[in-house]
């Protein structure tokens, strides 16, 4: 189990220094397709300075290949943390590694990210706890990076703020300072309550618990100190618009490269065979750690063809409905779409969630229809294809209750997924997680009610897990009480101290 462990952990690091590699070569890559290379840092420098609620496009803001760039240095600081900080790595902290690089693209910088990445530091050591494990706290935290840059470049200035030119002042960093060491304290005691709520149908657990703190944040800065808040920054970006605000080859390209890659080292890994990942398939996703069940070869495979289906129907959706192309949102939630293919996420249990979407979609286009007006959105709109990245967290209730109640949750949440943005005023990067929560919270009580079989089935399955744990601790108890009657007659006969033995003798 051990040598599993370390595996896996070498692995899930090995991951995250290929992604970040990849990205920082896609960054020399970019500048040359598109003729920016005199430019890439300037372009960075304008990404880490600009303030970034939801959608901030950095495609446009910076370019290309300064939110290739953005997106390297940020999971290289994070692969360092994995790899530095002593203990072994989980399917979790890949999880938080996705979430990170993902929102490189549109609100996440190397600059917000550290106030929120860092401050939960301080909750562990108050509270002693081990770094290494609740490494993935420190990167969930980074959904609040928004606020760090309106705080710091925006809110206090108001009509003074200008794009592209650094303006700071104390309240500002005050006020940052301030914000930091809440989100340290106040993140990892309301993370762990929000999986009870939604029962662990939501695998974007923190989208649910940090929307509602970011309800209260934005209103409170915002609604009670009578300020308004200003839109998403946008800019006239000419080698952008030359693209038609679309990098729809290069990003098909960097995206096939990188799952064939992850299909071909797990395929190695794996002793040169899929053995194995049709069990991984036939996974439920509920609470389920894969790389601790299969192993993280097979997680890798998984990575690969999950993230193929998702680019595929982002192709799909793009070529046959009119919308937006391949902006940076649109690449970040490609990468967003990955988070938790190591802890529930397959092809078998996501298809259904996007069908649902797509249901919704024909339904309403129907209605809109018979009723004689047209439909003001589409597949393809920026909204719908970030919030449907997200939903695919509600594949448990399709490996739970089935491909209709998956189907209903996709369309529940495309419903969802646009409104949401308005309680925390896009200042919340885990909006989708946000909808899938509130999804779920709706569906399950109806789910439960109608099939209650599915919920007797797992509340059985919890009582038989509680049972065992309560033998393994009296047996335990009893072999504790045991070896101290044993040791108390003769306390060097079964357990000898290292000092006893004669080394030279041995």
């Amino acid at each position: 189990m051990e040598q599993n462990t370390s595996r896996n952990s070498q692995i899930i690091n090995g991951t995250a220094l290929g992604f970040s590699i990849v990205f920082l070569v896609s960054a020399f890559i970019a500048a040359l397709y598109t003729k920016e290379w005199g430019s890439v840092f300037l372009n960075w420098y304008h990404i880490m300075i600009t303030p970034c609620p939801l959608v901030t496009d950095y495609l446009e803001i910076g370019g290309l290949a300064s939110a290739m760039l953005n997106a390297g240095a940020c999971g290289m600081a994070c692969f360092c943390f994995m790899h530095f900080l002593k203990g072994e790595s989980r399917a979790n902290t890949l999880a938080g590694y996705f979430l990170v690089v993902a929102h490189c693209f549109y609100g996440l910088n190397f600059l917000n990210m550290w106030p929120c990445f860092l401050a939960p530091f301080l909750y562990m050591r108050y509270k002693n706890l081990d770094f290494k494990s609740n490494l993935p706290v420190c990167m969930f935290a980074t959904s609040f990076s928004p606020f760090i840059s309106e705080l710091l470049f925006r809110y206090t200035q108001r009509e003074n703020y200008a794009f592209g030119i650094l303006q700071l002042n104390i309240s500002g960093i005050l006020m940052t300072l301030l914000f930091s060491l809440m989100i340290g304290f106040v993140i990892p005691a309301i993370l762990p309550g929000a999986h009870a709520w939604h029962k662990g149908y939501n695998l974007y657990n923190g989208g649910l618990a940090f929307g509602l703190f970011g309800f209260f944040l934005f209103n409170f800065l915002f609604g009670t100190m009578g300020i308004s808040p200003h839109e998403p920054v946008t800019r006239f970006n000419p080698v952008y618009e030359a693209f038609h605000r679309s990098y729809r080859l290069y990003g098909n390209l960097f995206f096939l490269f990188i799952f064939a890659v992850c299909i071909a080292i797990g395929y190695k890994l794996n002793g040169g065979g899929f053995k194995g990942y049709d069990r991984l398939m036939k996974d439920t996703g509920h609470c389920s750690d894969f790389a601790e069940k299969y192993g993280m070869p097979l997680c890798l495979m998984n990575i690969g063809c999950h993230g193929a289906l998702f680019l595929l129907y982002i192709n799909l959706i793009i070529f046959f409905t009119e919308g937006v192309g391949f902006t940076g949102p649109t690449i970040g939630v490609v990468l967003a779409s990955l988070t938790f293919t190591a802890m529930g996420q397959h092809p078998k249990n996501v298809w259904p969630i996007l069908f649902g979407y797509q249901t919704l979609y024909f339904l309403t286009m129907f209605l809109c229809f018979t009723d004689g007006r047209d439909l003001s959105w589409t597949l393809s709109s920026q909204g719908y294809i970030n919030g449907v990245a997200f939903a695919t967290g509600l594949c448990p209730i399709v490996g739970r209750y089935g491909i209709r109640a998956g189907v209903a949750a996709g369309f529940l949440c495309a419903s969802l997924c646009t409104a949401t943005s308005a309680l925390h005023g896009g200042f919340v990067l885990y909006n989708g997680g946000l909808s899938a929560g509130i999804t779920a919270l709706i569906l399950l009580p109806i789910l439960e009610h109608y099939q209650p079989k599915v919920r007797e089935e797992i509340k059985s399955q919890a009582n038989n897990l509680q049972a065992m744990i309560a033998l393994v601790d009296d047996l335990s108890a009893e072999v504790r009480h045991a070896y101290e009657e044993i040791n108390a007659d003769e306390p060097e006969a079964l357990f000898p101290s290292p000092e006893s033995f004669d080394m030279e003798k041995d």
